[in-house]
C-alpha cells in the first residue's frame, strides 16, 4: 500500500539511493529563511536609523529647551538686578525725605520751645506787674476789673482751643487709620483750615499757617493695637501748648492794654 503520509517523492529525507533528488527541499528552505534573514536586517537597519533620527531630535530639542531656559533665566537676573537698584534708589531718597522730615521737625520743636520758655518767662513778669499793681488803691481796682474781663476772654479762647484740639485729634486720628479713606481725611482738614480762616482768635494767633504746617509735617501714629487718638501725634500737642500759652500772654497783654486805656483789640 502506498504511504498517505510519505507519498513517493515528497518524503523529506535523505536520498537512500544516493542520486541527490533528497536536497531539493533543503535548498527549498533556504529561501524563505535568507528572506526572512534579508527582512530582519532591513528592519534592524530602519530601526535603528529611526532610533538616530528619535536621538538626534531629542538631543536638538533639549539642546533648544537649555538655551531658552538660560536665556530666561539671564533675562530673569538682569530684571531683578534693575529691580533691585530701583527699589535701593527709591529706598535712598525716602531716607533722605524722612531725614529731612526729622531735621524740620526737630528744629520746629526747637524753636517752639524757644517760644514757649520766652512765653514763660513774659507771663511771669506780667505777673509780678499785675502783683504791683493790685497793691495800690485805684489802679488796682481798675486792674481786678480788667483782669475779671480778660479772665472771661481767655475762658472763651481756651474753648476755641478745645476745638481745635479735639479736631486736630480726629484728624490724626483718620490720618493713622488704614481703614479711612483719605478723601474723608482731607475733608476733615479742609473744614478745620475753614475754621482757622474764620475764627478772630485763630486769625489773632495765626493758627492758620501753623495747622497747615502740622497736617504736613505731622506723621506721628501710635502702634497698630492703640485704641486711645490723644496718643497720635507729636507736633500738633506742641502747638497746642504753645497756643495755650500765646492765649494766656495775650489775656495780660489786653490787660494792660486796658490799664493804659487802649482798646484791647489794637495793636
Amino acid at each position: 500500500m502506498n504511504n498517505l503520509n510519505d507519498p513517493p517523492g515528497w518524503n523529506i529525507q535523505p536520498n537512500q539511493r544516493g542520486d541527490g533528488d533528497g536536497n531539493k527541499w533543503n535548498y527549498a528552505l533556504l529561501v524563505p529563511m535568507l528572506g526572512l534573514a534579508a527582512f530582519r536586517w532591513i528592519w534592524t537597519r530602519e530601526s535603528q536609523k529611526e532610533i538616530r533620527e528619535v536621538k538626534a531630535k531629542y538631543n536638538q530639542d533639549m539642546e533648544s529647551i537649555a538655551q531658552n531656559l538660560e536665556m530666561k533665566y539671564k533675562e530673569a537676573v538682569l530684571e531683578s538686578r534693575r529691580a533691585a537698584a530701583h527699589l535701593e534708589l527709591q529706598l535712598e531718597k525716602e531716607r533722605q525725605r524722612v531725614q529731612g522730615y526729622r531735621q524740620a521737625l526737630m528744629s520746629q520743636s526747637q524753636q517752639l520751645l524757644a517760644e514757649r520758655k520766652q512765653l514763660q518767662q513774659d507771663r511771669e513778669k506780667l505777673e509780678m506787674e499785675k502783683n504791683q499793681l493790685l497793691q495800690s488803691g485805684a489802679a488796682g481796682a481798675l486792674l481786678r476789673s480788667a483782669l475779671q474781663r480778660e479772665t472771661f476772654w481767655q475762658r472763651k479762647a481756651t474753648l476755641v482751643l478745645k476745638e481745635f484740639e479735639e479736631a486736630l485729634v480726629e484728624r490724626q486720628s483718620a490720618y493713622c487709620s488704614v481703614l479711612l479713606p483719605r478723601e474723608k481725611r482731607f475733608e476733615m482738614e479742609k473744614n478745620v483750615l475753614i475754621k482757622a480762616a474764620k475764627d478772630p482768635l485763630a486769625a489773632e494767633l495765626n493758627m492758620e499757617a501753623d495747622i497747615k504746617y502740622i497736617f504736613k509735617h505731622d506723621k506721628h501714629c501710635a502702634d497698630l493695637m492703640n485704641t486711645d487718638k490723644r496718643k497720635n501725634g507729636r507736633l500738633m500737642w506742641l502747638y497746642l501748648r504753645y497756643w495755650e500759652l500765646q492765649v494766656e500772654l495775650q489775656k495780660f497783654k489786653r490787660v494792660e492794654r486796658s490799664v493804659a486805656g487802649t482798646p484791647p483789640n489794637s495793636q
